[in-house]
């Protein structure tokens, strides 16, 4: 759902970006950037006041201290590299994907629309080489929209999938036993008829899997697409590739955390002593996914500045092809990507008996286990 609604947002931020804003709400500004850094701020502001006012947190004052003190900066890298090589499997092994995804992923966000209009006025400038400095900065404003539109084909794309999707990917990192028919003893029409479209060798781990491919051909295919229309349709097939990120790491990621806990707090109800580190808690473990999604893209736009550097030609200057270079080699990378995620589970394991408690047998952690999963303690279904 997070990801649906990021979708929404994003076809409403290139409506916007396509759009004359000027013409329209003049009183945000005289430039279509003062406009769009206005709609920004209101949208960034508003989302934020209505969390802050509408979700409630736990009060760690009321929790018995941990009795680590502050140790000042050096002990707070040090918790932080210490829980980097404490992460749960799956966790880690979706933060190695997610750091090479990520050097493909953040030249393509951030140069798409400079891809496709620099197709746009490459007829124009071979026509017209001596162009002036108006004639030039005019040209690119229409190209601009053009490369803005399709940035709205692919997150109409993103959204359509993040819909459509989930009804044909077969569930994983969830309690197989947790669907509403099985709850209630029966189904409707509506749920065998939901079933039927489940593609059972279709997991959201192959799916994401799947996109990674998907997005490394597009890549590779920029430094032969020379058309608005094919390069639009490549931008727009990306948004498949996107949707995928915005919602595979988050769930595989989330479906661990959640098992752990759920493993944690029945042995807490059951007397047995827990050993809680921080590397299970929530907010490290996302927190350390962040950095692997950060970290890429200061390395891609270092990367993507050496091959400017080399190949980029002056604005207004026909037959520059260095963005194509750099999303194809974005692309590369990609390859990586798909082949760690190939190597990730389909399903979560729970942690070694000695991670979560002491004083109890393998065998009484595996009945446990068990009775876990028929319990139903994780909810309701979580590709």
């Amino acid at each position: 759902m997070a990801s649906r609604v990021v979708g929404v947002g994003n076809i409403i931020g290139y409506v916007a970006g396509y759009l004359d804003l000027p013409k329209y709400i003049w009183f945000f500004g005289n430039t279509q950037f003062k406009v769009l850094c206005v709609i920004a701020c209101l949208a960034l502001g508003s989302t934020l006041l209505l969390s802050i006012s509408t979700v409630k947190e736990r009060d760690a004052r009321l929790e018995a201290p941990s009795g680590k003190g502050n140790g000042g900066v050096m002990t707070f890298f040090k918790q932080v590299f210490t829980s980097i090589r404490r992460l749960p499997p799956q966790t880690r092994k979706v933060c190695e994907v997610q750091f090479f995804a990520w050097i493909g992923f953040f030249p393509q966000l951030f140069y798409s629309s400079s891809y496709i209009g620099d197709i746009y006025v490459q007829p124009y400038l071979e026509d017209n080489p001596h162009m002036t400095l108006a004639e030039i900065d005019k040209l690119y404003e229409k190209a601009t929209r053009v490369g803005t539109f399709a940035l709205l084909i692919y997150a109409i794309t993103s959204l359509a999938t993040n819909v459509l999707l989930p009804f044909f990917i077969a569930p994983s990192y969830d309690n197989p036993t947790a669907s509403v028919g099985s709850k209630k003893g029966y189904s409707t029409c509506v749920d065998r008829f939901l079933n039927r479209l489940v593609i059972p060798w279709l997991t959201l781990r192959r799916a994401w899997l799947l996109s990674h491919c998907i997005f490394a051909l597009c890549m590779f295919s920029t430094l032969i697409v020379r058309s608005i229309a094919a390069a639009t349709a490549l931008i727009g097939i990306v948004g498949v590739s996107w949707a995928l990120t915005l919602w595979a790491p988050f769930a595989i990621i989330s479906a661990e955390v959640s098992k752990r806990d759920a493993l944690r707090r029945s042995t807490h109800q059951s007397g047995s002593l827990i050993n809680e580190s921080p590397e299970d808690q929530a907010g490290v473990i996302l927190g350390i996914h962040n950095m692997s999604i950060a970290a890429p893209q200061i390395l891609a736009t270092i990367g993507s500045s050496i091959i400017f550097k080399f190949l980029q030609k002056p604005r207004g200057t026909p037959g520059d092809r260095s963005i194509a270079v750099v999303l194809a080699a974005g692309g590369l990378s990609t390859l990586i990507a798909a082949y760690l995620t190939s190597r990730i589970k389909d399903e979560v394991e729970l942690p070694e008996e000695g991670a979560v408690e002491e004083g109890r047998t393998e065998q009484d952690g595996e009945e446990r286990e068990r009775m876990l999963v028929r319990s139903g303690s994780f909810g309701g279904l979580e590709y």
